[in-house]
């Protein structure tokens, strides 16, 4: 009792909480009494004063190895706030200079650090084995310690030397911590850092008070933007796979007036701690993201998080989700889904080694089963993770919010565990459904399972049904993934139980994205064309082109007038954001358009969904300043290709970009060149008096044997920049 007591005192007088969370205190006396540790416990659940508080209890240095600089960062400054000497709490890494290292030893030295948290990688420097040797280690801590495991979100291969040097620096307790492992990750870490006897301390993975989603990756940005509109002022962190998309999405944030910033690791390190801090300092309300952003990030308020891009796993899909709401208020998990997005990424995994390769294969179709299943998301996530969840209704995921209709499934669920039988438990899920449903490909040829009575006997269903079938099964602890065989599927006694006694079993179908993808392609999208407007508007641009002597198309494309159709733009601005429209052609063309349009509008009281009308980057090519800048210095248009390692034909894309967006460019010292000026007089009389500047009508009126595809795009490249501009 008195050892409680004493924790308690120290907790308030080191960090001035009266209580500890969860399994804080039995985790604590479990290092404080010399053990090994393994400690489960979700992003929020105060892992971090798992170490904290016995390393300034006991005797000695205790030595936290990180994975990210910029998490110790973090972890040092909240330490030396809660004490009155910096040197309390180091970091040793390559970020510091040969003085601060110095500084640093020595504080270590004279007892002062009692925590120093050490990159991997610099562990293994024989300079800091020698140097750790010398002093007195309570213990080791490793955190995100997932990252041992090929098996976990984060693999770092340096991990797995954490044991060996251990051994040679000299042994204390070690305590393991990680935020999200499965069964398998967790025997992995134990394994790997020879704590197979700690004691294990595992919280619950439920986490109620965050809200899952997941949606269709159709006109995503709108949906986000749409989003963070009616969460104004909210703090929210947006995941994309790409650097690319990271620094894409950001800027079209921005300019719909939404407060974001990008971070990734291509970034140099001051614009990404300072993007970093302006989020935590709320100067910005969004942060942008690759999956570099977040560990140990400890804003409490962040009320959603949005992955734009499904994550590779779902463990990195729990613990970047985790990040919302860590204050047990509003978190809002949304979650983009698109099949061909994990074809992308099945696509990048080709040429690592195989092993690789299977792992990460197994781990995607774990996320695609979560995405795709219409049962709660939280009993998909928590079974995942090894933990039953015994409602049947969660109350707060899109699944349980809108249930699918129920379906007696008896039949089916007792056909797919008996091909498991029948297959001897020797193969994986897209193996037994290609049974099932009778497809002949070489697998089932080589294995003779089209001999099999029952190849075939599923044929009424498709691909889509099965798996659902076998999801729910496995949910249902019916059957298991065998992990060690890379998902080979076995029977468990309640599977084999329900084969000797069936009971009834009620299904549901799953989404299907794909259809809602095709669909919403073949009608382009959600948004509906006003096509009383597009006529009125075609007529205005006739009457335009009549005053001006110039060809309709000239104005502005029927692309441009479809896109004005559908977004009712009434001012010079937002003309200027339509497709191909740009800043030149609004001023130049604009006013008896946007007059036009909001005439119309008060006339048939149509409501704008202005709030929708999403701003794209306007000019947002990385080439354009260049290719503007050389052609005003009259340079070979195929040195300028050269020098930005693009063909001819994307330089012919940039221009036409360039060009319809309201830039001119005077391309007639190249042209000049290449082309007579003949016929140079003939293209620019055809394009004068054409209903369209089409360059396959062009060919085909002109002569193809005359013209390449190339000088008729650059001679039409001219013709907008003389007349259109």
């Amino acid at each position: 009792m008195g050892n409680n007591f004493e924790l308690s005192s120290n907790l308030k007088k080191y960090f001035g909480f009266e209580h500890f969370k969860g399994n804080q205190e039995p985790v604590i006396q479990n290092i404080l009494d010399g053990n090994d540790t393994f400690v489960l416990m979700p992003t929020g659940g105060g892992k971090s004063l798992c170490y904290q508080l016995p390393s300034l209890i006991l005797e000695g240095t205790a030595i936290v190895i990180s994975p990210l600089i910029a998490l110790m960062k973090n972890q040092v400054d909240a330490m030396r706030n809660f004490g009155e000497d910096d040197g309390i709490a180091h970091f040793l890494n390559s970020s510091l200079s040969k003085s601060a290292t110095i500084k640093v030893k020595e504080d270590v030295v004279e007892g002062r650090t009692k925590l120093l948290y050490v990159a991997p990688e610099s562990l293994t420097k024989e300079s800091n084995i020698e140097f750790l040797k010398k002093i007195k280690i309570s213990f080791y801590a490793v955190d995100e310690a997932h990252c041992i495991s090929e098996w976990g979100h984060d693999f770092r291969p340096e991990y797995r030397k954490i044991r060996p040097i251990v051994n040679e620096i000299g042994n204390a307790p070690i305590i393991a911590l990680t935020a999200t492992a499965t069964p398998k990750v967790q025997h992995d870490i134990q394994k790997n850092l020879g704590m197979l006897d700690a004691k294990v301390f595992k919280s619950s993975f439920n986490r109620p008070n965050l809200y899952y989603e997941v949606l269709p990756k159709i006109n995503a940005t709108k949906e986000i933007i749409k989003f963070i509109r009616a969460n104004t002022g909210k703090s929210g962190i947006i995941y994309c796979l790409s650097r690319k998309k990271v620094e894409e999405l950001a800027e079209t944030l921005q300019v719909n007036g939404i407060k974001a910033v990008p971070y990734h690791a291509g970034m140099d390190s001051a614009s990404r701690s300072g993007n970093q801090d302006k989020f935590l300092m709320e100067d910005v309300d969004v942060v942008v993201a690759t999956i570099a952003f977040g560990m140990g990030i400890d804003k409490p308020d962040v009320r959603f998080v949005i992955h734009y891009d499904i994550p590779k796993s779902l463990e990195g899909y729990y613990q970047e989700t985790g990040r919302a709401g860590r204050d047990g208020g509003e978190g809002k998990c949304l979650t983009f889904y698109s099949y061909k997005d994990i074809q992308k990424l099945e696509k990048f995994m080709q040429g690592k080694p195989i092993a690789e390769q299977e792992i990460g294969k197994q781990l995607l179709m774990e996320t695609v089963s979560y995405a795709e299943s219409a049962v709660c998301r939280r009993s998909v996530l928590l079974h995942y993770f090894g933990e039953n969840h015994t409602e049947e209704n969660c109350g707060n995921c899109d699944n349980c919010l809108h249930p699918k209709k129920e379906f007696q499934g008896q039949e089916y669920v007792i056909k797919a565990l008996q091909m498991v039988k029948a297959v001897k438990e020797r193969f994986k899920v897209d193996h037994l459904v290609d049974i099932l449903t009778g497809e002949q490909n070489s697998a089932i040829r080589t294995y003779k399972h089209d001999e099999l009575e029952m190849f075939g006997s599923g044929s009424d269903k498709d691909h889509h049904f099965w798996n659902m079938v076998y999801r729910r099964a496995l949910i249902h602890s019916f059957i298991e993934k065998d992990i060690e065989q890379y998902g080979v599927i076995k029977l468990c006694q309640a599977g084999i139980n329900f084969l000797e006694k069936p009971v009834p079993f009620m299904l549901t179908d799953d989404h299907d994205f794909e259809s809602v993808d095709s669909e919403a392609s073949k009608s382009g999208g959600t948004a509906v064309m006003d096509e009383t407007l597009l006529v009125i508007l075609k007529d205005l641009r006739k009457k335009v082109s009549k005053k001006k002597s110039l060809p309709p198309y000239v104005i502005f494309q029927d692309p441009s007038l479809e896109d004005m159709a559908i977004h009712y733009p009434i001012t010079i601005e937002e003309l200027s954001h339509i497709q191909g429209v740009g800043a030149g052609k609004a001023k130049r063309f604009g006013n008896d358009f946007v007059e036009l349009i909001a005439k119309y509008v008060e006339e048939n009281d149509i409501e704008r969904a202005q709030d929708m009308v999403v701003r794209s980057i306007v000019d947002k090519s990385k080439f354009k300043v260049y290719i503007i800048q050389s052609i005003d210095r009259k340079m070979d248009l195929e040195d300028i290709a050269e020098a930005k390692g693009m063909e001819f034909e994307e330089l012919l894309k940039e221009m036409e970009a360039i060009i319809y967006s309201g830039t001119k460019l005077n391309l007639s010292y190249y042209i000049d060149d290449v082309i007579d000026e003949d016929r140079q007089e003939e293209v620019i009389e055809y394009f004068s008096e054409a209903d369209t500047d089409n360059i396959e009508d062009a060919l085909d009126e002109l002569g193809e044997e005359d013209y390449s595809e190339s000088d008729m795009r650059l001679m039409r490249i001219m013709f907008h920049s003389e007349k259109g501009l």
